[in-house]
């Protein structure tokens, strides 16, 4: 989320000192994204700095007013204009961590999966509940959460996607390795090559003992490894 675009949008309706462009902002999000009052601030005295918002005086109880400047505005508009990329959102941790967790030993990938879903179901009650107590004329809190809705419903079914495939992949017999082979080892390559070579024959009566003992243990499903 953008805070600087968001107090340059609040200000073209109007001048606004710190405490209003906060409660104005949550207002028009359906109070989402609570903002800190140390953050609008500080991104105010960014915008002044820039010359996207000047000084417009000040009250009796000594709050600062700013206004937005022709700059300003220019920028807010060049900001609605340009597409949000997929650079620029956040990483998905949940995505990250479900990736890991299928190659960790000893992870309980279920576990999470259920939580997670816990999480996002209650998550929905909770923006649906809100929406309901919207007024219809509402317009731009509701958009807030009808996304987040639409966000959470997505969620639960990708859940339900990741829960199918690591369980296909559980009943299929096949085990995510945890690490990585020596590249040059196995190659033969390197100093030793020769010396290796030679203890081959040695060696090779254990493979199959070595092989079995070297391979990593997996994650699981349900008990089942994956």
């Amino acid at each position: 989320m953008s805070v600087k675009h968001s107090l340059l949008a609040v200000l073209a309706d109007g001048d606004r000192y710190g405490y209003q462009l906060r409660a104005e902002f949550e207002e028009r999000t359906g109070a989402t994204w609570p903002l800190n009052i140390g953050q609008v601030y500080t991104t105010l005295s960014r915008l002044e700095r820039d010359g996207l918002v000047e000084p417009a005086g000040q009250d009796a109880a000594n709050h600062v007013f700013y206004r937005i400047t022709d700059a300003g505005r220019d920028e807010l508009f060049s900001w609605f204009a340009r597409p949000v990329t997929r650079a620029e959102r956040p990483r998905d941790e949940l995505a990250v961590k479900l990736a890991l967790a299928v190659t960790v030993a000893g992870v309980d990938v279920a576990a999470i999966v259920h939580a997670q879903r816990k999480h996002a179901l209650a998550a929905l009650q909770d923006f649906t509940r809100v929406k309901s107590r919207l007024d219809p004329g509402e317009l731009a809190a509701s958009l807030v959460l009808e996304s987040m809705i639409f966000q959470s419903e997505a969620e639960i079914r990708w859940l339900d996607h990741v829960e199918a495939r690591v369980l296909r992949h559980a009943r299929e017999g096949r085990t995510l390795p945890v690490g990585r082979p020596d590249t040059a080892a196995a190659a033969g390559g390197g100093p030793d090559s020769e010396s290796n070579a030679s203890t081959t024959g040695a060696t090779s009566s254990n493979s199959s003992t070595s092989s079995a003992s070297a391979t990593p243990a997996a994650a699981t499903w349900e008990g089942k490894t994956i």
